[in-house]
Parts: C-alpha cells; sequence; structure tokens
C-alpha cells in the first residue's frame, strides 16, 4: 500500500483560508466561545500583546474577528528571523527590503484606528524606500503615537528626517497651528538617522510629554541643548554622534543619561539623575575633568558605566587624582568596561572607583583589550578599602594573566561580604605551532585552576 500523503497547512500559505475559516467557524458554532463575548476594546488590547502576524491571524478565528487586529495600539514592523538571516549574509537583501515595504504598506492600507500607541520600524532599508518612511512618518503623527521607534539599523545613513513636518499651517497667523500634533509623544527612538539638532530641539519644545530621547548614529547633530524646567525627560540617550561638539543638558525629571563621549557634557540641573553612561579615554578626559563633569549629580547616582581607554597612563598624576576621588555614597552598581595596554597600572584605577563607592553591591568589570598585557605590578600603589556590601563581582574578558589575577585577589582580600565571582573568558583567537588555539580555552582553566584555590568557601565561582 502507498503511504499516506499528509496535508498541512504553511502558516504563511493563503490560498487555504477559506478552508480555514470554515473549520475555524464550525469550531466556534458548536463550542462556547467565551473570549469572543468580551467587548471589542478588551480584544485589541490583547492582541496588542502579539507580534503584526500573529494578531492578523485571528482573522482566520470567525467573523467577529476578522478586523480586530487591524484595530490594535501596536504596530511594531520587527522581524528577528528575517535580520538574523540578513546578519548571516543573505544575498537577497532587496528583496526582503522590497518585502518589507509592501508589508508595512498593507497593514497600514487596513489599519482602522484612528490612535496609535505604539509605532516600530527596524529594518536596514535602503534609499529607495525613503518616500515611503516619510509616509509612515505621516501615519504615525496622524495618529497621535506615543511611542515611535525608527531604526534603519547600521550606518551608512541614507534617511534624513524632513523638517517640514513641523511647518506649522497658515504660518501668517499670531498663533498658526502645526502640521502634525506632537502633543501625545511620549517616547522617540531614531537610530541610523539624519536629524539635526534643530528637529531634535524642536520635537522637545512640541512633545510636551516627551519622557524619552533616543539618538543613535546621526552624524548631523552638532551643539545640542536638552533644557527647559518643564521637560518631562527621563530618559536620553545621544549614542555613536560622531560629530556632536557639545551637549548642555538641564532636565528636572531626568533619571538616566547615556553618551558617548562625556568630554563635551556640560549638566547644570539633573537632580533625579540616579544612571549615567558613558566614556572617557585619554584622548578626550582626564579623571579631573570626569570629577567636574560629574560635580553636581556624583553624590546622587546609583548605577556608573564608564568606559575607560588609558594608553598614556601618568601614573603620578592619575595616582593622585584618584586618591582624591569623591565618594559615591548612594551608588549600588559600577560597570568599568577597561582597554588598557598598560597592564596592571589598570588596578590602581579599578580599585580607587571601588573604594570611592561604599555602599557598592555590584561591580562588573569587562577588559576589552584583546593582546597580551605587559605585567609591570604596581600591588603597593592599590588603595585597600573593606568593602561592607559588595555581593557579587563579574569579570568579562578574563585572560588569567597576572593582572587579572591580581584584580581578583584585591576584591578577595576587601569585599568581606562577597558571594559570587562570575567570569567570562575572553574568546580571542592566538596562533599556536603554526595552527588556531582558541583562547577563551586557556582562560577558562585559568580560571577554575588559578581561582579555585584562592577562594574560600562562602564565595561561589561561576564560569560562563
Amino acid at each position: 500500500m502507498g503511504k499516506t500523503k499528509r496535508v498541512g497547512i504553511d502558516d504563511d500559505d493563503t490560498s487555504f483560508l477559506p478552508m480555514k475559516k470554515k473549520m475555524c467557524a464550525n469550531r466556534c458554532r458548536f463550542h462556547d466561545d467565551l473570549i469572543s463575548r468580551l467587548p471589542d476594546d478588551i480584544l485589541v488590547d490583547i492582541l496588542s500583546f502579539l507580534s503584526l502576524k500573529e494578531a492578523a491571524r485571528t482573522s482566520l478565528l470567525s467573523s467577529r474577528w476578522m478586523n480586530l487586529w487591524k484595530q490594535t495600539q501596536s504596530l511594531n514592523f520587527d522581524v528577528p528571523s528575517t535580520l538574523k538571516k540578513i546578519k548571516k549574509g543573505s544575498h537577497e537583501l532587496n528583496w526582503e527590503r522590497n518585502k518589507y515595504v509592501k508589508w508595512v504598506k498593507d497593514v497600514l492600507g487596513s489599519y482602522k484606528s484612528t490612535t496609535l500607541k505604539q509605532f516600530i520600524i527596524r529594518f536596514p532599508l535602503g534609499i529607495s524606500a525613503k518616500d515611503s518612511i516619510t509616509r509612515w512618518l505621516e501615519f504615525a503623527f496622524c495618529r497621535q503615537v506615543q511611542r515611535l521607534e525608527l531604526n534603519l539599523g547600521k550606518p551608512p545613513n541614507f534617511y534624513c528626517f524632513p523638517e517640514e513636518l513641523f511647518t506649522p499651517r497658515e504660518p501668517k497667523l499670531q498663533h498658526p497651528r502645526m502640521l502634525f500634533d506632537f502633543t501625545s509623544l511620549k517616547e522617540l527612538s531614531f537610530k541610523s538617522i539624519i536629524v539635526s539638532d534643530r528637529a531634535i530641539e524642536l520635537f522637545l519644545h512640541n512633545c510636551p510629554l516627551l519622557e524619552q530621547l533616543i539618538v543613535h548614529y546621526s552624524q548631523k547633530i552638532s551643539k545640542l541643548e536638552v533644557c527647559g524646567p518643564s521637560l518631562m525627560l527621563k530618559h536620553l540617550e545621544i549614542v555613536h554622534c560622531t560629530g556632536l561638539k557639545s551637549l548642555k543638558v538641564s532636565a528636572p525629571r531626568l533619571t538616566t543619561l547615556n553618551v558617548t563621549v562625556l568630554k563635551v557634557v556640560l549638566l547644570e540641573n539633573v537632580p533625579m539623575l540616579v544612571d549615567l553612561t558613558g566614556s572617557c579615554d585619554d584622548d578626550s578626559i582626564s579623571l579631573k575633568h570626569l570629577i567636574s563633569t560629574l560635580s553636581c549629580c556624583i553624590s546622587q547616582l546609583e548605577s556608573l558605566n564608564l568606559n575607560l581607554v588609558d594608553r598614556h597612563v601618568r601614573y603620578v598624576q592619575e595616582t593622585d587624582e584618584l586618591r582624591n576621588f569623591p565618594k559615591m555614597p548612594k551608588l549600588k552598581k559600577l560597570f568599568i568596561e577597561y582597554d588598557d595596554a598598560l597592564g596592571d597600572e589598570s588596578l590602581i584605577r579599578l580599585a580607587a572607583l571601588a573604594r570611592a563607592s561604599p555602599h557598592l553591591e555590584e561591580f562588573v568589570f569587562e577588559n576589552t583589550w584583546q593582546h597580551p598585557r605587559k605585567v609591570t605590578p604596581y600591588k603597593n600603589a592599590v588603595i585597600r578599602f573593606r568593602h561592607q556590601h559588595l555581593k557579587v563581582f563579574k569579570f568579562r574578558g578574563y585572560y588569567g594573566h597576572a593582572s587579572d589575577t591580581d584584580f581578583v585577589q584585591y576584591i578577595l582580600e576587601n569585599c568581606v561580604v562577597l558571594k559570587k565571582i562570575i567570569i567570562r573568558p575572553c574568546g580571542v583567537l592566538i596562533c599556536v605551532k603554526g595552527g588556531k588555539l582558541k583562547d577563551e580555552q586557556i582562560a577558562r582553566e585559568n580560571a577554575k585552576f588559578g581561582l579555585e584555590p584562592l577562594l574560600p568557601r562562602r564565595v561561589k565561582l561561576v564560569i560562563v
């Protein structure tokens, strides 16, 4: 007897839709569908937690569900599976781009709601999509969008935010009306978008409810002011904007700030700022300058994330500055990313920053230096301080060199309530006898056999 062929229905196959509708209708006829009895607004809220494709598939359930997904308040055009395929080197990028643009166009053409809570575009589109992107923005602003994210992948940038969207209607009037109503916007994110200082400041001026502003990879930003006593802004990110020369921030409700380079930052009125991320390298900012930059908020910080690059350490000067580093009494989490080519001198800096944080509970250290480092012991110069609160220490990029071991020993000797050390070995490839050996394997063995004998019983070693 021949084998019976199983006929399957693919999720994306539309040729079987009439049959699927009939099947679903029969199920609904013979079963008490309690969910479908709920009011439309509740069902629409439920659908907003699904992806767009999942929400659209509910239209097959019955006539009751046919148009509900078109009223969802969340339009999230994120396709992680497709993005993952493209990152692996897909040769069909242009085809995927055209497919994405058509998908967005079809959904927006079917959309029924007059308001919109969330509108998200995440895809590495090309210049051919320029006009479509502008229409999408107009669509979102027409519906008083509350959260807007436009992410076009990595540079090079091709899309420039159209400032004409701010053009007032009937500009000759004493109080002209804006082309769009931005008063509902609470979160705005532009990644790989060319956006000017003026456009950002216009958003700040016309969006009284704006709480989150994120700008990544925009080369047009130069001299930006985020200032105003009535600003509702709580979260600000200005990252990888290489043309940025100055950033003035005066925002009384700001709690989180993320900037790539701290040397251009001027902080004034930030009484609520508790979470700071930034970079300070030898070409941009000294420790003395860092202290000056953070002077108005350093005593209130609860989380500090610093990227330190120090290839030309002036040993005596740096040590003096570190000994006078102001206390951070409320700091609970310290994250240090360190690119250090000189070796054990980094221990002096790290120990001093830890000492300045007496109530630290979690310390994360990431070593980004990619080669074996020169070992120059300065143990006698390291500032000693007993930590009464530090419970977790994470070491990322562990090699197992003398400087790495010294730093772990410092943590063990000075952190009396430490419970866990988490080690993530480095993953750099090095040549050994004409072949390649994973440096990670060596580091993993060094961590296991070199650190385990040093640990007291109360401290757990985790190697990930």
